[in-house]
């Protein structure tokens, strides 16, 4: 009886690690994922932000050299007028 109760206890246990494996496997695949999202998303980021420094400093650029653009009084009225 206690060899019978030994190996239930062994297959108890053995289930258990199983048990636990798989519930590992499974978080760790899923912040897998999360992680390569973020990293796609901070990608996407990067890019966004590049583009919009080029275009300040394209804006930037185009103002100093015609700084007369910048002046509001030489702006076309609004459609509204």
């Amino acid at each position: 009886m206690a060899g019978d109760r030994d190996y239930q206890t062994l297959e108890d246990r053995m289930a258990e690690l199983e048990t636990r494996l798989a519930f590992q496997e499974h978080e760790i695949t899923t912040l897998s994922d999360a992680l390569a999202a973020a990293r796609d998303e901070e990608a996407r980021n990067a890019l966004l932000l590049h583009r919009a420094l080029e275009e300040l400093r394209q804006l930037r650029l185009a103002m100093s050299s015609n700084p007369l653009s910048a002046d509001p009084s030489s702006e076309p009225p609004p459609p509204h007028y």
